[in-house]
C-alpha cells in the first residue's frame, strides 16, 4: 500500500499494471453530433461500459490487489453512493475479497440492487453519504474489516489515474479533458497522469450547482465542508473533497465550471438522442459544461468528455428526458380557454394539429373555470419542436379566438 506519502506517476502506472485483464480499457471515440452541438472537436472515454457501469473499478482493483492476504480474508467495507460499493463488490468477487458496502438510505435502487447482485453485504444508513461514512467506519472496527475510501485512498487515486494513461494513449493531441468532481479523486489521478505528460492539457473540473464541495475548497484553500442539495449527479454528492485528493488536483486543475440542474437533465437527453448513450447525471456534467456557455475558449479545440458512469435508475430516466425536454422547450403546458359548447374541444385539437404539434395530455376543467358558464378551460400538454414553434402555436390560437396562459 502507499501509507502516507504522496502519489505519484509511477504509482499510476503500476496500478495499470495490475489492473491489466480486469478492467476494461474503454473507448474514446470521436463524436461527430456533440461536436457539431458544442463547437468543439469532442471525444467521449466511455466508462459507463465498464462491467459495473462506471470508473469505480480502476481504483477498486488496485486497492484490492495490495490488501495483505489475512486482510483479503477478513474483507472490506466502505461507504458509497453506489458505484464504489458495485466496483469493490465486483472486483472483490474476483479477488476473493468479501466486500460490505454501506449505503444511504435514499442511494438509487438500481445501485443498491446491483451491488447485492454482485455479491455485497448492503447495509442501508443514513439520510446521506456523511452519515452511512460514519456507520461503516463503526463496522469496520468492529468486524475488523479495511475500510476503503472511494475518492481518497492514494491507491484508489492512482487508479483512477489509469483513464489518464489511455486518454493520452487514445487521443495524444488533446487539447482539455473535462472531469466531473464530487470527492476529487478522478480528478486527482487524471490530472497527475495527464500533466505529467502533457504539462499543456487543461484539465476542467466540472460541479453540480447543489454539490460544489471542490470549489468550496479551492475558495477556502483546503477541502471544507458544504452545504448541499438534493442533485441528479447523485455520484457527486459528497459535502467534503478528500485531503489527498485535493493536494493533488488543486494545482493541476486550470477551471472549475459549475452546471445546474437544469443543464444535468438537458445534457442526460442530448447524450440519449444524439451520442445513443445512457450515462448517470454524474456523467452528463461535462457536456454541460461545454453547454454552459463558460467554455468557450475550447471552440474548435480537441476536449475529451469522461462519460464516467451510466448507472441510472430506469425510473429517474425517465423522468430525467422528461424534464430534459421541458428545458429544451419540446414538451410544455398551457391552459386554453374554450367553448363549452359542442364541438369545442374538437375544434382545439384541430387547430394544436394543423401547426404541427403533438398533444399528449388534455383535461378539462368547469367547476374553476371563473364566471363565464359557458367557458371551459383545457389544461393543454403538447410536444413541440422548440421554444419557437410552441410561441408560434400560441399565437395561432389567439388569431382563431382561443386564449391561452401558462399553467400554474
Amino acid at each position: 500500500m502507499y501509507a502516507n506519502r504522496v502519489v505519484n506517476f509511477a504509482d499510476i502506472e503500476a496500478a495499470r499494471e495490475r489492473s491489466k485483464g480486469a478492467v476494461y480499457y474503454s473507448p474514446c471515440l470521436p463524436s461527430i453530433p456533440l461536436s457539431e452541438l458544442t463547437g468543439m472537436e469532442i471525444f467521449c472515454k466511455l466508462d459507463n461500459l465498464q462491467r459495473t457501469g462506471s470508473f469505480k473499478e480502476r481504483g477498486a482493483r488496485n486497492v484490492l490487489s495490495q490488501l495483505p492476504v489475512e486482510q483479503k480474508k477478513r474483507g472490506v467495507i466502505a461507504a458509497s453512493a453506489g458505484n464504489h460499493g458495485q466496483a469493490l463488490a465486483y472486483q472483490g468477487k474476483l479477488l476473493g475479497v468479501p466486500a460490505t458496502v454501506v449505503m444511504p438510505k435514499h442511494a438509487p435502487l438500481i445501485k443498491v440492487s446491483n451491488c447485492q447482485k454482485l455479491g455485497a453485504r448492503v447495509v442501508l444508513h443514513g439520510k446521506d453519504f456523511a452519515e452511512a461514512k460514519t456507520h461503516a467506519h463503526e463496522i469496520a472496527a468492529k468486524d475488523k474489516l479495511a475500510y476503503i475510501d472511494g475518492y481518497d485512498d492514494p491507491a484508489i487515486i492512482a487508479g483512477q489515474g489509469t483513464m489518464g494513461l489511455e486518454i493520452l494513449e487514445q487521443v495524444p493531441n488533446v487539447d482539455a479533458v473535462i472531469v466531473p468532481v464530487g470527492g476529487a479523486g478522478l480528478i486527482a489521478g487524471v490530472s497527475l497522469a495527464v500533466k505529467t505528460k502533457r504539462p499543456k492539457v487543461k484539465i476542467i473540473a466540472v460541479e453540480a450547482e447543489n454539490a460544489a464541495s471542490f470549489s468550496g475548497a479551492l475558495k477556502a484553500g483546503k477541502p471544507t465542508r458544504i452545504e448541499m442539495q438534493p442533485t441528479l449527479a447523485d455520484g457527486l454528492a459528497i459535502p467534503q473533497v478528500g485531503k489527498n485528493a485535493f493536494e493533488i488536483a488543486k494545482s493541476r486543475v486550470d477551471r472549475a465550471v459549475i452546471v445546474s440542474e437544469e443543464q444535468i437533465a438537458l445534457s442526460i437527453l442530448r447524450i440519449v438522442e444524439l451520442q445513443k448513450g445512457v450515462v448517470e447525471g454524474a456523467a452528463a456534467t461535462p457536456l454541460a459544461a461545454c453547454l454552459s456557455g463558460d467554455l468557450r475558449s475550447l471552440a474548435r479545440k480537441r476536449v475529451v468528455l469522461l462519460l464516467c458512469g451510466g448507472n441510472i435508475d430506469p425510473n429517474v430516466l425517465s423522468r430525467v428526458i422528461e424534464r430534459g425536454l421541458v428545458a429544451d422547450g419540446r414538451l410544455s403546458r398551457f391552459v386554453a380557454v374554450i367553448s363549452d359548447r359542442p364541438g369545442g374541444l374538437a375544434d382545439l385539437t384541430t387547430q394544436i394539429a394543423a401547426s404541427g404539434a403533438s398533444i399528449k395530455q388534455v383535461m378539462h376543467d368547469r367547476a374553476f373555470a371563473g364566471s363565464d358558464v359557458s367557458a371551459v378551460h383545457v389544461l393543454c400538454t403538447v410536444e413541440t419542436r422548440n421554444r419557437e414553434h410552441l410561441a408560434m402555436l400560441r399565437k395561432k390560437l389567439r388569431e382563431h379566438g382561443v386564449e391561452t396562459y401558462d399553467s400554474r
